[in-house]
């Protein structure tokens, strides 16, 4: 049985490439550089936006919002924010955006924050326009095909890469479910990418969401099919970055340059992943969000080693390029470079005190994560591996014994 399986999700996956081909994946209008944030009065007139929403989370509206509302009371815009988005959004707090943004009249939205404020802001927004669609019955692959209203988003993470992506990722607030919309109609019209608003993050919160990146990065560039020459070499370049420049915005909050170089990196990592899919890591990731309200660029930067030491083999002619264009590892076998590049991963989760394993995983839970992972991975997402549910269980197992 899992050899017909295997079969049929490298045969699904086959044949949705092909129809991928077909598609249209817009890239979002990227608005970048110091001050950036400051153009978007000028965006919304463009798009005849007359009252926007802003969605984003409690600290993020209180620190970063402001620098937004007073350049769109200067501009004579009026606007609503909701600013209660928790981590690991749930339906409720969709429904919550929604409603306000039909009572109030808006005609746009501007999400700014990390992933959960642009996931909260991307399913409300589908909820707009698809008024009699429940949030769960969206869940899945293409299943919005309806324009959202003029979207901008505008990160104060460099990581999620929600400015660019297809997806909005929602908790169910009874099973503590956590799900996926994908849609290309649910890539934001802009993304405004100012280093301003990610200054003085907290090293933790930038260790944690540049990791976030990196993994978006590694496994769409491990993914065996969906990628492009482009897709190929924005995972390229995205990780190049993120090794080069990670480490400095963890030290320093205020160097703009690699706050800046962050924000493309992590830019690239979306578009990648968007086109080329993800894989095991995101799948189990997202079951510790879930269950256990893990922030999801720490859930991936613990997971990311693990899976990929797990992997052997079928990735290493890739990981060996990317050894090779970090300067981690230029010499010796397709295996050992691999190897190097993963240990590299290890030391910088290290250097900016990641956790190496999930002590707080309950065995009472596995079976539920590994179902959950594995209706998530297969049959869409194209990993390397392809797991069953032996293999899932080895991993979670050494997610808890590596802590």
């Amino acid at each position: 049985m899992g050899k017909l399986l295997n079969a049929y999700y490298r045969c699904y996956q086959w044949i949705f490439n092909i129809g991928a081909h077909f598609l249209y994946w817009r890239r979002p209008i990227q608005v970048s550089g110091v001050g950036s944030a400051g153009k978007i009065p000028d965006i919304l007139k463009k798009e005849g936006v007359t009252k926007p929403i802003i969605v984003t989370g409690p600290s993020v509206g209180k620190k970063l919002a402001p620098i937004v509302t007073a350049a769109l009371d200067e501009a004579g815009i009026p606007w609503v924010m909701f600013s209660e988005v928790e981590a690991n959004p749930r339906v409720s707090t969709v429904e919550k955006v929604r409603a306000m943004y039909v009572e109030n009249g808006c005609d746009g939205f501007i999400a700014i924050g990390g992933g959960s404020p642009m996931d909260s802001a991307k399913a409300a927004a589908a909820r707009v326009v698809r008024p009699n669609k429940p949030v769960g019955k969206m869940a899945g692959l293409l299943r919005v095909l309806k324009k959202l209203p003029p979207f901008i988003a505008v990160p104060t993470t460099a990581g999620t890469g929600s400015e660019t992506t297809i997806a909005a990722v929602i908790t169910d607030d009874e099973t503590h479910h956590k799900y996926a919309i994908m849609d290309l109609a649910l890539v934001p019209k802009y993304a405004v990418l100012d280093p301003e608003m990610t200054r003085g993050l907290p090293p933790k919160i930038t260790a944690a969401t540049g990791m976030d990146a990196l993994t978006h990065a590694v496994e769409a560039y491990v993914c065996w099919t969906y990628n492009t020459k482009e897709s190929l070499r924005c995972a390229e370049e995205a990780t190049v970055s993120i090794f080069k420049y990670l480490e400095r915005a963890y030290k320093n909050g205020d160097d703009m340059e690699a706050r800046t170089e962050m924000l493309v990196a992590s830019f690239k990592a979306g578009f990648a992943f968007t086109r080329a899919g993800v894989g095991n890591v995101h799948a189990i990731a997202h079951t510790l969000g879930g269950l256990y309200n893990t922030p999801h660029g720490l859930a991936n930067a613990v997971i990311l080693p693990i899976v990929l030491e797990d992997y052997g083999a079928a990735v290493y002619p890739r990981l060996s390029r990317l050894a090779e264009l970090t300067g981690v590892c230029t010499s010796g076998s397709q295996e050992e470079k691999a190897k190097a590049f993963i240990k590299e991963i290890r030391a910088m989760n290290q250097r900016m005190e990641i956790p190496t394993g999930f002590d707080h995983i309950q065995e009472k839970d596995i079976p539920q994560m590994i179902a959950w992972a594995l209706k998530e991975a297969n049959p869409f997402y194209p990993v390397p591996v392809v797991y069953d549910y032996d293999r899932c269980e080895k991993v979670i197992h050494r997610i808890i014994n590596e802590a």
